[in-house]
């Protein structure tokens, strides 16, 4: 079974981290490069079944409703744990703040947390994952949820695009292991926005 960290390194190198203003092109290019990923036998998470068939994911319509500034808090003196996942694999998190934001006049509230490992890493040491789910997941959108990358903001505000939001690989094949999405991330909202689920 590969290790998630493949997923991180990937989204990290491929992705790449939220813009400081909307930008479609750099979400058109967070599409195209995902594409080419999930094409290439060599890096897609599919199995070759799927691979086989595979022409492009599914995306939402790019749309500016889902870039957002959030606040954000940064929370001091959090305990280390293990986050759950999809496997008995209990990689070890740890909250790192607070993101608040608005869409349609609405407030919303995620936690946004640091995989202990990873951030070893100098080259890493500033990755935020940040994992949600909505009112989409289960229906056209995956049910476990999706991901966004995001870096640690110099400000006490962070750029978070929607439109770049992308499934764990467990969407696509069970041999991987993915984090599962902590219940105080679910949004009472849609967020119709980034990757749809890959089977119907």
């Amino acid at each position: 079974m590969k290790n998630i960290l493949t997923l991180f390194f990937l989204g990290i190198l491929n992705f790449g981290f939220c813009q400081e203003k909307f930008d479609i092109a750099s979400v058109e290019k967070f599409q195209k490069d995902l594409n080419i990923e999930f094409a290439d036998a060599k890096t897609s998470p599919l199995d070759a079944e799927d691979l086989k068939e595979f022409k492009a994911l599914d995306f939402y319509p790019i749309t500016e409703k889902f870039y957002v500034i959030a606040k954000f808090v940064r929370t001091e003196n959090e305990m280390p744990f293990e986050m759950k996942t999809s496997t008995d694999r209990k990689p070890m998190y740890v909250k790192y703040g607070i993101v608040q934001f608005s869409i349609d006049g609405k407030s919303f509230q995620l936690n946004v947390y640091k995989n202990i490992e990873l951030s070893k890493k100098e080259e890493y040491k500033d990755y935020l994952f940040l994992p949600f789910s909505d009112l989409t997941s289960g229906n056209e959108s995956y049910i476990g949820g999706k991901y966004i990358d995001l870096k640690i903001p110099k400000e006490d505000t962070i750029a978070i695009d929607f439109n770049t939001s992308y499934n764990p690989y467990c969407a696509y094949s069970h041999r991987y292991s993915c984090p599962i999405v902590p219940l105080e991330n679910d949004l009472n909202i849609e967020i119709n926005a980034g990757v749809k689920k890959f089977h119907d």
